[in-house]
């Protein structure tokens, strides 16, 4: 029978992990524990609290065993909050009078969000960002404002920390034009330098969200017709529909403060690193702590301490060893992380930048003064050296710092893996699992990822660590799952044929029925191409639209100056004098840069995004199309001019190539796909350049698969020879829709032909002789493509609600700010004011 009582008031994120680790050390059943928690939620995951806005189902958030079901030894009590704490006494009084008596009382009461006073802050459309009521009252408020109709339609978000983008983009997918306004002169001002502050902002604003900067709010006032509106320090104003305060927390320590507690300097209950206050009888974790006169608003550090706390009360003598301040983010397809000394304060660091404006990336390694130990670094735009970089902090390096950081021929990243990192480094900086930890747990028989997690708890907290722990497994031989991610223990190409034989249509229905969780930015996309493959809604319909990436949600390309290009379709490259005229005018009309791409097709460039729909109405009413330049689906098919003009041409190159894009145009796939079509042997098409490429003989075509640019440029591989027209498009038919179900996400088709069992040789077997008995069904499922197509840009333009989307934040420049101004360059226009490009 337990002999003592512990009393937790709190129930967040680490408030529970305290109680679990309590419970795994006492293991003869010594502490009684009562949880007091405030909320009527128990602990839930706090770090995810964004995921709430894509399905609003609390369940989905709740921690494994929050309430301690079957266990006799623990209690939890919602909706009891504490009143006052007696220590004489050693005892608490909850608002409902009651008292419970403790032999050890722990503070798990974490933080509060800060509102600065501005004048207006407690409007009624004013919320905090913290809880999932907090969550459901901005809803609320966003849902009224939106059916009431008008202007504004825009939100607010006051700070531009992590939170802030969080809030910003949970507003975005309200439907509303966000705003953030951080008064410091860059965006996540504590985690990232100026430099690359700077290229987060842009980012950010390329994806839709305005983002004000060296701004501070003056006040919030209510218009005379009832509209609030945000005053801003450089004397912009915003009317907004609700807005967020997330512009940081202080420690709620009004509890430890009303009962004689020490308190830090700053606000936060005073500890030592064994974590107990000025009481010996009281202990503080999680944020309200101030080890040493210092909080820690990361949830790394808040268990670190509820692990000390747990050690302390079964005789231990654990410290808290200091914290981790490293973060991660991945915002909308933005990547952004920042580890160790990230600001380079350490005195005579050395600093190792790759500032890339082509590719969008930002890495800054900080050094010792002898340039052998990794002191921190800074990483937006692509993070994935993260997980092997973080862990080296602290370490001498294992080679040259600029190879860690310098972009790799393949596109992946960091030149170094998970075997140079030693054992001792940490892969888990939220539970403290280090790389022996897992070497021993895959030893004792963890054969997966789920397994790693479940015994070292590695990869359960933000789960940046992941890609690490499956590295690790296959650096020791262990073969691994071909499972799509953590929330899918199915491939891609399972998930393929489960969504083709449900008839499931929602990546919710999908997840629930098949998956865990809420899903994650691997899951999503694949998802959401899978869907389109296999039926003919609009992409922006519902909840489709939520799945898609920057590019698929305004259907154009960003451009590297945040604006975005337009494409029209050209089948085969034959385009008509009017078309041409058209495309002219548009282009003189909104001062866009024009090109002619290796596609054989024209491309504008410059285009605002609310100046997309009036360009494609033009272009629609011209008879032209979407070319699907911004989608992972069928891009164009080139062409020669044949036998119309050309004197060697050996079958109709040109009116074959219109036809396979009238075919396949649409087709979305796990990559796009390129085609061509030579009229002879002298290739002017490139089409064994392409992912389909067709060759004209004096007896018909030959057909070649599987080529592809990019980073490793493959020539496409003959399939079949001298092919009549009919056969030809069958067998293209069944190689496209193969591989569209199954391909790993993001293959292309060379490296999926490549990874097949039996190569071509198979893949021939399948796609001419039929070795499968898919031929018929692969056909079909083409036919139904066919069948459904329809111009995406022609069914936004037909629908008000998908048209609403494509609108510039308020205080958007003039257009004549945006219009690309062109210069004289080395005898040719060309665009001026864009980002500088390197030489190599």
């Amino acid at each position: 029978m337990p002999t003592k009582s512990v009393v937790v008031v709190g129930h967040g994120m680490v408030g529970h992990r305290f109680v679990e680790a309590l419970r795994s050390r006492d293991t003869t059943g010594a502490w009684q524990v009562t949880v007091l928690a405030e909320e009527s939620d128990a602990a839930y995951d706090r770090v995810g609290l964004t995921g709430y806005t894509e399905h609003w189902e609390r369940a989905l958030l709740a921690l494994p065993g929050n309430a301690y079901s079957g266990d006799d030894n623990v209690e939890l009590r919602l909706g009891a909050r504490v009143s006052r704490i007696d220590r004489g006494a050693r005892c608490v009084h909850t608002e409902s009078g009651e008292r419970i008596d403790y032999d050890a009382l722990v503070l798990a009461t974490g933080s509060y969000a800060f509102v600065p006073p501005v004048p207006g802050h407690d409007l009624p459309a004013c919320h905090v960002y913290r809880t999932l009521d907090d969550l459901d009252a901005i809803r609320a408020d966003v849902d009224r404002a939106l059916e009431a109709g008008g202007a504004p339609t825009a939100g607010v978000v006051i700070g531009g920390g992590l939170l802030g983008l969080e809030a910003a983009n949970a507003l975005r997918g309200f439907g509303l034009d966000a705003h953030v306004v951080e008064m410091a002169p860059r965006l996540m001002v504590q985690q990232l330098d100026e430099a690359g502050g700077t290229l987060l902002a842009r980012m950010i604003s390329d994806l839709g969200i305005a983002v004000h900067t060296g701004a501070g709010t003056e006040a919030i006032e209510t218009s005379a017709d009832g509209r609030m509106r945000v005053r801003l320090s450089d004397g912009s104003e915003i009317d907004t529909a609700v807005l967020v305060f997330a512009a940081g927390v202080r420690p709620r320590d009004e509890l430890a403060r009303a009962a004689g507690l020490a308190l830090a300097e700053r606000g936060g209950v005073l500890t030592d690193r064994s974590c107990v206050t000025s009481d010996p009888n009281v202990y503080a974790i999680g944020e309200v702590a101030a080890v040493e006169g210092r909080c820690y608003g990361l949830v790394a550090p808040g268990y670190t301490t509820a692990e000390v706390v747990a050690d302390r009360l079964v005789g231990g003598a654990a410290e808290f060893p200091g914290a981790d301040l490293s973060t991660k983010l991945k915002l909308l397809g933005v990547d952004v992380a920042s580890f160790g000394d990230a600001m380079g304060v350490t005195p005579d660091c050395l600093e190792v930048v790759v500032n890339d404006p082509v590719r969008r990336t930002y890495a800054k390694l900080v050094l010792t003064d002898d340039a052998s130990t990794l002191l921190g670094g800074v990483l937006v735009g692509d993070a994935s050296a993260y997980g092997v970089l973080r862990p080296m902090v602290g370490g001498q390096l294992p080679g040259d710092p600029l190879a860690l950081i310098a972009p790799q021929s393949d596109g992946g990243g960091a030149a170094l893996g998970v075997g140079a990192l030693p054992e001792g480094a940490q892969i888990c900086s939220c539970n403290n699992v280090t790389k022996a930890d897992l070497l021993g747990a895959i030893g004792d028989g963890c054969a997966d990822v789920p397994a790693l997690k479940a015994c070292t708890k590695a990869g359960t907290s933000c789960g940046s660590c992941l890609p690490l722990l499956k590295q690790l497994l296959e650096s020791q031989g262990v073969e691994q799952s071909a499972a799509l991610c953590e929330h899918f223990g199915q491939s891609r190409a399972e998930l393929f044929e489960i969504v083709g034989a449900t008839s499931i249509r929602t990546f919710s229905g999908l997840i629930e029925r098949f998956g865990t969780g809420k899903g994650c930015d691997i899951c999503k996309p694949v998802v959401a191409s899978i869907l389109a493959s296999t039926g003919s809604e609009h992409i922006l319909d519902g909840e489709q639209a939520s799945l898609q990436d920057s590019n698929d949600h305004f259907l154009a390309n960003i451009q590297r100056n945040g604006s975005y290009s337009v494409v029209p379709r050209v089948p085969g490259g034959e385009i008509t004098p009017e078309q041409l005229i058209l495309i002219g005018e548009i282009a003189k009309e909104f001062g866009l840069y024009t090109k002619i791409t290796g596609g054989q097709r024209i491309d504008m460039f410059g285009a605002r995004v609310d100046q997309l729909p009036r360009i494609w109405q033009r272009l629609v009413e011209g008879g032209m199309e979407s070319g699907h330049a911004y989608g992972k689906a069928l891009r164009t098919v080139k062409s020669c001019v044949g036998t119309d003009w050309c004197r060697y041409g050996q079958q109709d190159s040109v009116q074959l190539a219109i036809d396979l894009e009238l075919r396949y145009r649409g087709l979305r796939a796990p990559h796009k796909i390129k085609m061509g079509v030579s009229g002879c042997a002298r290739e002017c098409a490139e089409a064994r350049s392409k992912d389909v490429g067709v060759i004209a003989t004096e007896n018909g075509w030959n057909l070649y698969v599987g080529g592809n640019g990019g980073m490793t440029p493959r020539h496409a591989q003959l399939l079949a020879t001298d092919l009549d027209t009919e056969t030809l498009v069958r067998y293209v038919d069944r190689f496209l829709m193969f591989y569209i179900r199954t391909a790993d996400r993001l293959q292309r088709t060379a490296p999926w032909v490549e990874g097949l069992e039996g190569g071509l040789d198979h893949l021939k077997e399948v796609v001419c002789e039929d070795s499968l008995g898919l031929a018929d069904e692969l056909e079909a499922a083409m036919a139904r493509h066919v069948a459904g197509y329809a111009c995406e840009w022609k069914g936004v333009l037909d629908d008000p609600d998908k048209l609403s989307r494509f609108v510039s934040f308020v205080n958007a420049p003039d257009a004549e700010d945006v219009t690309v101004q062109f210069a004289e360059r080395n005898g040719r226009r060309v665009p001026i004011g864009m980002p500088a490009v390197p030489k190599s």
